[in-house]
């Protein structure tokens, strides 16, 4: 992945969080942070003409995540237009209260996934987390073949149902970028044993949805590495 993500730059000692650029040519641009909390990758998503950007799946669980994420907006000075979430899982969710406090920017999900936004706390228990993060509000809805607007930049919404009832990918083509949230992995799936998870449902969402998009397409999950979806074809235990 050399050829289009630089290496990473590690923003505390350790590996508390990295962040890597998108370095092509195009309308779009993408920092991949790495949180503490499961290991979750959140991105951020940015038009270089217009500033304007969306933070997807934020996932800061301390005062140290949250001014990372903070600082780097500032330096680019970018302006937070959307937090999109592609699901509602705890891990997902947990820097929302800080970036609706401090930017105001609506919350976009699934309408699937609405229930486990309310369920916060509960979801907190099941993972032996201490965590008061409280219910998560949903500002706009957002389903399969929306377009959301970043700028002079456009998400496509991938509705992939299987991982939770509401997981959504989003997809650039112009940058040839997928994010594909907790539905695939490199070399994996995402688990289906969590409320709302069918197992079925999510391979027929990949094969159906993701599969068919161009080989070249880079594939950018909600934890470990990037892939593609050539290679994922090519090679993931679960799809072949």
């Amino acid at each position: 992945m050399g050829d289009i993500y630089e290496d990473n730059q590690i923003i505390f000692q350790g590996s508390l969080i990295q962040i890597g650029e998108n370095t092509l040519n195009q309308k779009m641009q993408v920092a991949i942070f790495q949180f503490s909390l499961f290991g979750i990758n959140t991105y951020l998503v940015w038009d270089p003409d217009t500033k304007q950007c969306a933070v997807i799946d934020p996932g800061m669980s301390s005062p140290e995540e949250e001014k990372a994420l903070e600082d780097f907006i500032a330096e680019k000075g970018l302006t937070l237009t959307n937090i999109i979430n592609t699901h509602l899982h705890i891990d997902h969710v947990a820097g929302i209260p800080f970036l609706r406090e401090k930017f105001g920017a609506p919350v976009l999900a699934h309408s699937g996934d609405q229930f486990l936004g309310q369920k916060i706390g509960q979801q907190a228990q099941m993972f032996g987390l201490n965590m008061n993060i409280g219910e998560i509000e949903i500002s706009e809805f957002i389903q399969d073949g929306d377009i959301i607007k970043i700028g002079n930049g456009e998400l496509k919404v991938i509705s992939v149902p299987g991982h939770s009832k509401g997981s959504v990918a989003l997809y650039d083509p112009e940058a040839h970028f997928l994010i594909s949230g907790d539905a695939l992995f490199q070399g994996s799936i995402g688990r289906t044993d969590l409320p709302g998870g069918d197992y079925r449902e999510l391979i027929s969402s990949i094969e159906s949805k993701l599969l068919t998009l161009p080989d070249d397409t880079v594939v950018l999950p909600g934890h470990g590495p990037a892939s593609t979806i050539g290679e994922e074809k090519r090679s993931n235990p679960f799809l072949n």
